[in-house]
């Protein structure tokens, strides 16, 4: 007796994750990450601020047995930050993992672009500049500050009402 074959929609093809999975598993696991969850959504499971500054790297085994270190590169200048959510880290992280795998962070340090290992550029979001004030905007601003003889304070005056201005008419 024969068992119906399964009809699918594909006509043979295969989803395009599915051709690489092999490929990201041996990758990740020889860094230590036998979940690639965590390599492929680390913004979701540490949240986008971390995510910015940091990146994971490896994660060690120790001959102990009493859990894993997880080593996060960063920049100098934001290794101090992360140094202080190191346990907001691990607890994210072991929730990703459904139990406690990680019991250490290790944060170590780059330049901006890395090393040989860590060539990742870290993105960081450009200020977004203000728009000019509008003309209107900046005559109602000299008009408040015009009594004002010193000019570095009127300037500064006029800077000060055009800012106030502008985030009250929006």
């Amino acid at each position: 007796m024969k068992t119906p074959r399964k009809q699918t929609s594909t006509y043979g093809f295969a989803a395009a994750s599915k051709l690489v999975q092999s490929r990201i598993r041996t990758a990740s696991e020889t860094r230590g990450f036998a979940e690639t969850r965590l390599l492929t959504h680390w913004e979701e499971i540490v949240g986008p601020s971390v995510a910015q500054i940091a990146r994971p790297v490896k994660i060690g085994y120790g001959r102990e047995g009493f859990g894993a270190t997880l080593t996060v590169l960063t920049t100098g200048a934001q290794a101090p930050m992360l140094e202080m959510q190191k346990d907001q880290i691990r607890d994210k992280v072991n929730a990703c993992y459904g139990y406690r795998a990680i019991s250490r962070v290790r944060v170590t340090q780059t330049a901006p672009t890395g090393f040989s290992d860590g060539q990742v550029a870290f993105g960081h979001k450009a200020k977004a500049t203000p728009a000019p004030p509008s003309p209107e905007l900046t005559a109602a601003a000299t008009a408040v500050v015009g009594p004002v003889k010193n000019d570095e304070l009127r300037l500064a005056l006029e800077a000060l009402a055009t800012n106030v201005l502008r985030k009250q008419s929006s």
